[in-house]
């Protein structure tokens, strides 16, 4: 853990403000959840909350199978990281913090597909791996994560991939909803 420096009171309501240096930085937003874990000394721990992350086993298996019926190189996001990959070396993604530019499209709640022509780069400071397709994961109405097809050597994606986001997005979705 590393200590900021920065002191904050609690108010009359048990609230507390963190700093909006650490929310720009940690990337939370106004809305997201946080989950509360507690230390015997007496440490309280903020974590930001992926209900995406919860799924672990499953997402990589489902990653696996997008990845090999496509021939493509396939991730599964938060609204952070890279939780799931396959098709492409696990280590230069899984974990890795999401590009601003797949952030963009999360936020905005559009899909990138194989008509658009554009490439987005997925994770923060690797320029080597391009998402062709990427199709944002909606439960409730809130972006929680996406699902994404990277391209390689100049590769286009086709109508087959964006189907498979399309019906993975909308699946992981729906199965995180209810």
């Amino acid at each position: 853990m590393k200590a900021t420096g920065i002191v904050r009171r609690i108010d009359d309501l048990g609230r507390v403000v963190i700093p909006k240096e650490i929310r720009r930085t940690m990337r939370i937003r106004e809305g997201d959840p946080l989950e509360i874990y507690t230390e015997k000394d007496g440490e309280v721990i903020f974590k930001k909350y992926s209900p995406i992350g919860e799924l672990g086993d499953f997402a990589a298996d489902y990653v696996e199978t997008l990845a090999k019926a496509s021939g493509h190189g396939a991730c599964i996001t938060d609204r952070d990281n890279i939780i799931a990959v396959s098709g492409v070396p696990k280590k230069d993604l899984i974990e890795k913090r999401i590009s601003p530019d797949l952030d963009k499209v999360m936020n905005d709640k559009i899909f990138i597909n194989y008509q658009s022509g554009q490439n987005v780069t997925v994770a923060d400071g690797i320029d080597k791996y391009n998402a062709g397709v990427v199709v944002p994961i909606v439960a409730e109405g809130d972006t929680i994560g996406s699902v994404l097809f990277i391209m390689k050597n100049n590769e286009q994606p086709s109508e087959v991939e964006e189907k498979l986001a399309e019906s993975a997005a909308g699946f992981l979705g729906k199965h995180m909803e209810g």
